[in-house]
């Protein structure tokens, strides 16, 4: 995870493990018109799998209960609790624990990929947060001030557009197609550093 700020204000920015499989398990259950719908499908697409002997209805409730608790990173495990041979967290969703046995391994390579393709961005830029941090203290300068205190988590994921979009308070899932434009993030980025700071 990258960190940026001061102790006013504090952005991060990380493609997190439990989310990346969140978003394969959507797309590969075929879960995406009724689990977070306006998120994009992931990129690659990860393909499907065979959910029609299950529940849909409870399959997607649990999805999105899964969901809501792992967005926020103040309630986001710090190292996943999806893990064979059980799924223990899912002891009490018994249809989403069903569909990840069956969606496992391949959300799985998919995640780790897309983890691997991150990490890789990451790497080539001159300093991980530099934009952001050249924005707040950009608008602090013409401020003539401190920034307000405020805290901004953006997770990256692979999507098939590009864009963003408020996932929870605080929390904003911006496509990795966003991320890796310079140009393109940063004007995305301006105005809510404008109201924030």
């Amino acid at each position: 995870m990258l960190v940026e700020g001061t102790i006013r204000w504090q952005v991060t920015e990380d493609c997190p493990w439990d989310l990346l499989l969140a978003l394969a398990l959507r797309d590969l259950a075929g879960l995406e018109t009724t689990c977070a719908p306006d998120l994009p499908r992931a990129v690659p697409d990860v393909g499907s799998i065979d959910v029609s002997d299950i529940d849909a209805r409870m399959l997607a409730a649990q999805w999105r209960g899964w969901w809501t608790g792992i967005v926020p990173l103040e309630t986001r495990p710090f190292i996943s609790e999806v893990r064979p041979p059980h799924f223990a967290a899912f002891d009490r969703a018994l249809e989403l624990q069903e569909a990840m046995y069956r969606a496992y391994d391949r959300a799985m390579d998919w995640a780790r990929m897309r983890r691997y393709e991150y990490l890789q961005a990451v790497e080539v830029r001159e300093h991980p947060l530099a934009d952001v941090y050249g924005l707040v203290q950009k608008r602090q300068f013409e401020l003539r001030r401190q920034s307000s205190s405020f805290r901004l988590d953006l997770a990256v994921l692979p999507l098939a557009a590009p864009g963003a979009w408020v996932a929870a308070p605080d929390t904003i899932v911006v496509s990795k197609a966003l991320r890796d434009d310079a140009k393109g993030f940063t004007e995305w980025l301006l105005p809510l550093v404008i109201a924030l700071v």
